[in-house]
């Protein structure tokens, strides 16, 4: 069942966050809704603008329409990821997503608000959601490229003027996190106490963290035992604090290389013991078992594992 990710996070808000999964293929999507039934957890499965050019719109789109029909009893949100403003435009069009999120960070304040503001207005008259983010999160993910040394922490006083100014229905905070597999050298933690002050002057306003894939070193160290050449010092966020950021407003937590490294570690596994092989459907049918374990676990650690029921009762009074 498809809902908005505004009534999503109405029932989350400082109780638990949803995990928002960027998925590419078959493989992917099936292991997503598989994940969201083992954890009886929602979901918000996002396509980004590199997904919907290397699928092709229609048919990213049709995987998720056919997943859903194989998987009725799944609760999830569509959500565009880092758009621009024409492709914001044309996902709103399509009446396909449930929220858009607009990424006009990189941009001076004004004119983030004003191209922000624009998407807003649009996707409001279709009743679409709109995510906008303020700040700078390092690092690399797609077309989107941000030295460290240029990443920027957001503005609590910016943020509430940001929303004021744009009208978003929520907002992509930088709080430490980065995009890509090469995060952290050593260990890094989440600035909480910039999290909590943007929290005190948005009270109840629903939060974002991108780039919060964990970079687990045991999948790191299995890829490389297969072939691989991931840097070992990689890291990412830390679990353990996804607890620690909801309570501070935070419903959405954005989770895509943590995926991408098992599809990787699966399919160097595979063909490495079995170079034999040539079918590709033997490593996909490993490939969506791991990612909906991948999925059960990170619903886990986000406090959504089992709201499944709740949700549905919640949002159409219906256990």
């Amino acid at each position: 069942m498809i809902v908005t990710t505004a009534d999503l996070f109405r029932v989350a808000y400082g109780r638990f966050a949803y995990g928002a999964y960027n998925i590419n293929n078959m493989e992917q999507a099936l292991g997503l809704f598989r994940g969201g039934i083992e954890a009886q957890a929602p979901l918000i499965i996002q396509i980004s603008k590199g997904a919907r050019k290397y699928a092709g719109v229609k048919m990213i789109e049709a995987i998720i329409r056919a997943a859903e029909e194989m998987y009725p009893e799944v609760i999830f949100a569509v959500h565009l990821d880092h758009g621009d403003e024409a492709t914001c435009y044309d996902a709103i069009a399509s009446g396909f997503y449930s929220s858009v999120m607009i990424d006009a960070s990189h941009q001076p304040f004004a004119e983030n608000v004003a191209i922000t503001r624009r998407v807003v207005e649009r996707a409001h008259d279709r009743g679409i959601s709109v995510e906008a983010e303020l700040g700078m999160l390092g690092g690399v993910e797609e077309d989107i490229r941000v030295d460290e040394k240029h990443a920027l922490l957001t503005d609590p006083d910016e943020a509430a003027e940001f929303v004021r100014l744009t009208g978003c229905d929520s907002l992509a905070v930088a709080i430490g996190t980065s995009h890509g597999a090469y995060k952290f050298k050593g260990r890094q933690t989440l600035h909480l106490e910039r999290l909590a002050e943007i929290q005190h002057r948005l009270p109840g306003f629903p939060l974002v963290m991108h780039g919060s894939s964990s970079v687990p070193p045991e999948e790191v160290a299995r890829i490389n035992a297969a072939g691989g050449a991931i840097d070992p010092s990689a890291r990412g966020v830390d679990e353990e604090e996804f607890a620690k950021a909801v309570p501070l407003g935070v419903v959405k937590v954005n989770i895509d290389t943590d995926g991408r490294l098992v599809w990787t570690r699966v399919h160097r596994e595979h063909f490495r013991d079995h170079p034999e092989n040539f079918d590709f459907r033997k490593p996909g049918e490993i490939m969506m078992a791991e990612y909906a374990h991948f999925i059960a676990h990170k619903s886990e650690k986000l406090g959504c594992a089992g709201k499944l029921a709740e949700v549905r009762a919640a949002l159409t009074g219906k256990e």
